[in-house]
């Protein structure tokens, strides 16, 4: 009986291991910077951070090149598939880093409607995540060069401070990736988008502030 018991005692103990909590659910909203080389290419910032963050966690890219949060934009993020997809997926921890493509003077006439709709969007994600879950928003990297209409001005001195008031209304948190990649310029070498190493940095700030 004893020896019973004991194997009984055994078998719950490997049982509480094999089936124990399962991993922490990451998903990565954003434009071609999150995207990376793929969504499912390892050297993207979000699959980078799984490596950081290890098996405890499960990070999912949900980027697309070119999108918007703004739903004016000429691209916005609300009408791709991503969106719907990170609601199905019901995250515990959402990562945002749109704003980029929001700074061409297409989209940023309609700036006025930046912040309602950041709002909004995190309201809708809000709903299918569990209560405790956590929301990150992301100060952009900088812009180097103004390629394709994006505005490093309007990024810093007008973006930045409405994602500061965001991030406060709706009691999420900020991961500045401005500043890590400040004075590397050469890990940007387009002027707007990270390479691999540079895609790297930004894991590692993401895996830090949400570890």
């Amino acid at each position: 009986m004893k020896k019973l018991t004991l194997l009984a005692c055994l078998f719950l103990a490997i049982s509480s291991i094999s089936f124990g909590q399962n991993p922490i659910k990451v998903a990565c909203v954003g434009n071609s910077i999150t995207q990376g080389p793929g969504r499912d290419n390892p050297d993207s910032y979000p699959l980078q951070m799984q490596q950081n963050l290890g098996t405890g966690y499960d990070v999912k890219n949900f980027g697309v090149s070119g999108r918007t949060l703004l739903k004016k934009g000429d691209y916005p993020y609300w009408n791709e598939p991503q969106f719907e997809e990170v609601k199905e997926y019901s995250p515990d921890i959402l990562v945002i880093k749109l704003g980029t493509n929001d700074s061409k003077p297409q989209n940023w006439k309609f700036k006025n409607e930046f912040t309602s709709d950041y709002i909004q969007m995190i309201k809708e994600f809000k709903k299918s995540m569990p209560k405790k879950g956590k929301v990150y928003i992301c100060i952009p990297v900088p812009v180097f060069q103004d390629n394709w209409g994006i505005n490093e001005n309007i990024l810093v001195n007008e973006m930045r401070p409405m994602l500061m008031k965001i991030a406060k209304k709706t009691k999420s948190q900020m991961i500045d990736l401005y500043s890590p990649l400040t004075e590397k310029s050469d890990l940007l070498p387009d002027g707007v988008h990270p390479n691999k190493e540079g895609l790297g940095i930004m894991a590692a700030e993401v895996a830090k502030a949400i570890q």
